[in-house]
C-alpha cells in the first residue's frame, strides 16, 4: 500500500509521516518512509520549484513509489502533490493507495511557517510558493481528511487516528 500524505508546506506532512512510520514499522514489514524535500536530494535537486520543477519531483516518487509497490514494500509518502492527475495516476497504478489529505488554512500555516516560506512570499522576496502565487488545489477524493484541530491533539493520537482508519497493509 501507498499512504500519501498532501498538504502545504508547514501542514505537518514530513512529522506526521515520521511518526506514522514509527508506529507501524513494528507490526509491518517491508515499510519505507519517504519525504518529497528528502527525494529532490537524491537527485541533487536538480529541479526547481517552478510548476515544471515540481511535476517532474512528482512523476519521479510517483513512479519509484510504483516500482516499491510491485515488489510488496509499503510506502509513507509525504508530498506536497499539487498535481490532480498524479494523485489520480496513483489511485489506478497501485495495489492499495490510501491518500491523507492534511487540511491546514493558510493562516495556521503562515503562523507556523518553519522554513519561513510564507513570510518572505508575502513579502516578495520568494517565488514559486505554493499556496502563494502557485495555487494548490485541494485533492478531490482524499481517503481521509485530518484538520488542524485534529493535530493540536499531538503528533502520536493524530498518527494513531490514521493508523486506525488504514486498510491492512498485510
Amino acid at each position: 500500500m501507498i499512504i500519501w500524505l498532501i498538504g502545504l508546506s508547514g501542514a505537518g506532512k514530513t512529522t506526521l509521516g515520521k511518526e506514522l512510520y514509527h508506529q507501524l514499522h513494528a507490526e509491518t514489514r517491508h515499510l519505507l518512509y519517504l519525504d518529497g524535500d528528502e527525494f529532490r536530494e537524491i537527485f541533487r535537486n536538480d529541479v526547481d520549484h517552478t510548476i515544471e520543477g515540481r511535476r517532474k519531483n512528482a512523476e519521479r516518487i510517483s513512479h519509484f513509489c510504483k516500482v516499491l509497490d510491485q515488489q510488496n514494500i509499503h510506502v509513507i509518502a509525504s508530498v506536497l502533490s499539487i498535481f490532480p492527475e498524479w494523485q489520480e495516476w496513483n489511485r489506478k497504478n497501485f495495489s492499495k493507495y490510501f491518500e491523507i489529505y492534511l487540511k491546514v488554512p493558510i493562516n495556521v500555516l503562515a503562523e507556523r511557517d518553519p522554513k519561513d516560506l510564507y513570510q518572505k512570499a508575502q513579502a516578495g522576496e520568494m517565488d514559486n510558493v505554493v499556496g502563494i502565487d502557485i495555487p494548490f488545489p485541494e485533492p478531490l477524493n482524499p481517503d481521509l481528511i485530518i484538520d488542524h484541530i485534529l493535530q493540536e491533539s499531538g503528533i502520536k493520537k493524530t498518527a494513531e487516528f490514521i493508523r486506525d482508519r488504514l486498510p491492512p497493509l498485510d
